[in-house]
């Protein structure tokens, strides 16, 4: 895994963090349940699994069954939903993640996510982390990710520019939802190094956050 820019030190006023991939490992669940819808729906698992990340679950349905009406995406959407909400077997902190959520205490920083409440609540405490005050989650906005309504709100609830934002994500629609809202991006884990954040990091153990006492904190990256 590399870089993809050079920055090691990043300047900012708040951070917005996506959850899943970010600071929840629940790849486990996520392939059980979106394996198991692409088998009812006749669909490639492995090319299914390329699509879903980042996403709403109705959003990867619509790329995934193009001619299929909006409002049975929803509906299914809404079934995926609960059953991923039941299932927390394999879902585990990303390394660092508790130590990193700490040391943000007095840090503008706000979670958003494509889950909604129920399944960010979940897998937050099966992960054993605490849920920062802040939450932009699927029933906060109108459109998914790679959308950047998700990031620009976040920022808009915490009252700082979106310039003065770096957003945390692991997958190509969170990149893209990032740039698209004008923040910096730091890229969590493997997948994250195809979507060229601004820089990359393995996990949150690589991550280190100094206030500065002017407002603002620096984040040092390896």
């Amino acid at each position: 895994m590399t870089a993809t820019a050079v920055p090691t030190v990043l300047t900012a006023r708040a951070l917005l963090l996506d959850m899943d991939g970010t600071l929840v490992n629940s790849d486990a669940v996520v392939e059980r349940c979106w394996r198991g819808w692409a088998s009812r729906h006749g669909l490639d698992g492995d090319e299914v699994m390329k699509v879903v990340h980042g996403r709403q679950g109705y959003a990867s349905m619509a790329l995934l069954l193009p001619d299929r009406p909006m409002a049975q995406n929803h509906a299914d959407n809404a079934r995926m939903l609960a059953e991923e909400t039941a299932d927390m077997d394999g879902v585990v902190a990303i390394p660092g993640a508790e130590e990193f959520l700490g040391s943000l205490s007095g840090v503008p920083h706000a979670l958003v996510t494509s889950a909604d409440v129920a399944l960010s609540t979940a897998r937050m405490a099966a992960a054993g982390l605490a849920l920062p005050e802040v939450r932009v989650t699927a029933e906060s906005v109108g459109a998914s990710k790679p959308d950047p309504e998700g990031f620009l709100k976040g920022a808009a609830e915490l009252g700082v520019a979106p310039e003065d934002c770096v957003v945390f994500e692991d997958s190509g629609a969170g990149i893209a939802a990032g740039r698209a809202a004008g923040m910096r991006v730091v890229g969590v884990g493997p997948r994250a190094d195809f979507y060229e954040p601004d820089v990359v990091v393995r996990d949150l153990t690589r991550v280190r956050v100094e206030s500065a006492g002017d407002g603002t904190v620096r984040l040092y990256v390896r």
